[in-house]
């Protein structure tokens, strides 16, 4: 499997292809399955729709609006996924939150992975975004400013799941203590304006939580690439990225994206 690259393929096909135990940290932002209000035809780029729709239209080629169901047996199958690709004692940092339109949603979904794959919840991190975005148009449903972190590792390994975390003391019983790195990261909201991708991800939270997860030299999945925000993040770290995209305008725009960061990394330095 080629490194650095993203592949306009589903991510079950890409998973196929990587080595196994060869990835050491799945970094995502998978689709919310929130678009409950949108029709099964409408895309960014194909409708002319009402502006009252378009605030639920999101992507160029999908529309997130999957059952229930289906959307829980979709996640479980790409844990299974990660379980073959996953180094030992990596980590998956799986970024969601749930619509006012389907609260349950994400919270049926993270039990199903909890009881149908390998693994469990490490931790929750809160993401703490600039600004409430987009703002509320519901009347009973507070207007949310953060969103979940759900740090996954096998159910074997949550005792030694890597992180970066420092040795700060040794007490004479043998007890080690550890730096404090709190599970509250403020971070700025999505900073790359796409045209085919009205929910793109922050390179800031990125790099907050692979410099948390992610050991040096690391290699890097993301299943939903996107417009590129992972790989960017990785690149400006020295680290190694794998992605998949269904969208061939939004594989270009992410490589473009990247090739624009080498480009001012090397002038940089």
């Amino acid at each position: 499997m080629e490194l650095n690259k993203i592949y306009n393929e589903s991510n079950l096909e890409t998973i196929k292809k990587i080595d196994e135990k060869s990835v050491d940290v799945v970094l995502t932002s998978p689709f919310y399955n929130t678009n409950l209000k949108s029709g099964k035809n409408r895309t960014l780029l194909n409708t002319k729709v009402k502006k009252d729709y378009f605030h639920y239209l999101r992507y160029d080629v999908f529309i997130d609006n999957m059952s229930n169901e289906e959307y829980s047996n979709y996640c479980v199958e790409l844990f299974n996924g990660f379980d073959k690709i996953l180094k030992q004692n990596g980590t998956v940092l799986w970024n969601v939150n749930y619509g006012s339109e389907n609260t349950n949603c994400l919270f049926t979904t993270i039990s199903d992975i909890i009881n149908k794959t390998n693994f469990s919840i490490l931790d929750v991190i809160c993401w703490k975004k600039k600004n409430a975005l987009p703002n509320s148009v519901s009347k009973n449903n507070l207007t949310r400013i953060w969103e979940f972190v759900f740090v996954f590792c096998r159910d074997s390994e949550c005792k030694t799941a890597y992180t970066n975390k420092k040795e700060v003391s040794k007490r004479t019983n043998g007890q080690i203590h550890y730096e404090n790195i709190y599970n509250f990261i403020e971070a700025k909201n999505n900073n790359e304006k796409c045209p085919f991708n009205k929910a793109t991800y922050s390179t800031d939270l990125c790099k907050r939580l692979l410099d948390i997860y992610a050991p040096k030299n690391a290699i890097v999945y993301d299943p939903f690439m996107g417009s590129g925000t992972t790989a960017v993040a990785c690149k400006e770290m020295g680290l190694n990225y794998i992605g998949s995209e269904i969208s061939p305008n939004q594989v270009e725009w992410a490589n473009n994206r990247i090739a624009n960061t080498l480009r001012q990394n090397t002038f940089d330095f």
